[in-house]
Order: C-alpha cells, then structure tokens, then sequence
C-alpha cells in the first residue's frame, strides 16, 4: 500500500471517528435535557395538582394559592420553551416556589403541609421572619410575621431577588415585586429593610443586604471584601430605575391591587 493510500484510510478513520463522537455528544445531550424535562414536568404535575384540588378557606391562603397558580402557569409556559437542561431546571425552580407556596397555604389552614420539599441553599440563607414586626415610613404601615394573619397575608418563601435576599415569611403587601418586575431596588427598600429587619436573628443587616450579602456573609464586609460592584447605587439601587420610588404616598395600594 503506497503512503497516499494509507494517509487516505486515516483520514477516513478519522472523520468517521469524529463524526460518531459528534453523533454520541448529541445523543447524550439530548438523553440529559430529556431527563432534566421529564423531572422538572414531575414537578410542574405535582403543582399543578394542589393548585387545581386546594381551595383557600381565609385571604392569606387564597392569596398563596393565587402566587402558587402564577408559578404552575409560568412553568408550563417554560416547559414548552425549555430547549437546554438549564432552561428545564429553571423550571423546576419555578415549579418548586409554587410548591412552596402551597405548603404555606396548607400550613396557613391548619392542613398537613405535605412531602418535604427539597432544599435551596439561597432560601435558607435569605434568613426567615422569627417576630411580629409592624413599622411606618412615609405614612404607610408595613407590617411582618412569621404566621399568616389577616393583617399579613402575603407570603414569599425567601430567596434573592434582584440580587439581593428577601427573608421568608408573611408580610402586609409584597413590598419585592417591584425589584421582581423591573429587576432593580429602591433606595427606598434600603430602609424600609432596615426598618423591619434591624436585629432579627439570622437576617443581614441593612448594609449587607444593599450590598447583596445574606446574615452569613457579613464576615465579608467587616474584612473589606466587597467586590466594588454591588454598592454601585447609580447602577442599581438609584431611584430612576423605579419611577421616583415605590413608598411614595403610599403608593402599594394602588399598584399592587392586582396582586
């Protein structure tokens, strides 16, 4: 066999053996996003399934099996979209909260809240609501628990939003959906989280909640590792990104009358 003969049949081996490595790549990526689909459609069934068979019986947890119905439909809608395995695990994040919110309406009931719920390591660090706490600024009262109360029937599971960590629990009026919606806080926020917050166990502090840091990473602040980028409040907490600020005159009433 001369040498071009077997340069040929190498090339040859070679480009069938690449194109059965491309062939088995694609096959595995598409096994892997199959199954990260069929586990987050697991759970978007589970949801789905309290959310059609649950009926509230008092406004907190009418107003928990609304948040929870908002997530079931989000996820399917995200189901149907989900072309990669992140695409299908943030489903699951989503079916997930919308679980977590059915576990509160049941607990707010007096019901069994049900299976365990696997654990997210932003929620436990966003803290949670140990005490009744009731403030005003500008006029508008706002009030915390860790129960649901007609005077609190608003229930967020904790986690981040926009970055920064919003403790679980039942609040007055859900002071996080405009950094939900628009992806940005207020100054304005800043004190109000001061405000409801200041000295609850296992909550940041203020400063450390600006700058994006849970109760467990405040050793960071006091050894200066701050990274530079979260305090940038031109960027992120200025009052422009929120039209002027959401606790002006009290204005919850009337923008999150729908929620």
């Amino acid at each position: 066999m001369t040498e071009a003969a077997i340069l040929l049949a190498l090339l040859i081996v070679a480009v069938i053996g690449g194109l059965v490595l491309v062939s088995q790549q694609r096959e595995r990526r598409r096994r892997e996003l199959e199954d990260a689909k069929a586990d987050a459609r697991r759970w978007v069934e589970r949801l789905g399934g309290q959310v059609l068979n649950l009926t509230g019986t008092d406004v907190a947890s009418q107003q928990a099996i609304a948040d929870a119905s908002e997530r079931y439909n989000a996820a399917g809608s995200q189901l149907e979209q989900a072309q990669s395995v992140q695409q299908a695990k943030l489903v699951t994040d989503t079916a997930l909260e919308g679980l977590y919110y059915v576990r509160a309406a049941r607990i707010a009931m007096g019901m069994d809240p049900g299976p365990a719920l696997p654990d997210d390591v932003e929620r436990a660090r966003a803290g949670k609501v140990t005490e009744d706490r009731e403030v005003e600024l500008e006029g508008h009262r706002y009030a915390a628990s860790p129960q649901a109360k007609q005077e609190t029937p608003y229930y967020y599971p904790g986690g981040r939003v926009a970055g920064r960590p919003v403790p679980e629990g039942w609040y007055s009026e859900p002071w996080w959906k405009p950094a939900l919606v628009t992806g940005a806080w207020t100054m304005a926020s800043v004190f109000l989280f001061s405000a409801m917050f200041s000295g609850m166990s296992g909550i940041a502090s203020a400063d450390a909640w600006q700058s994006g840091y849970d109760a467990g990473q405040e050793d960071a602040m006091a050894s200066g590792d701050m990274g530079g980028g979260d305090m940038d409040a031109g960027g992120d907490m200025g009052g422009g990104d929120m039209g002027g600020g959401f606790f002006d005159g009290g204005g919850f009433g009337g923008d999150f009358g729908g929620f």
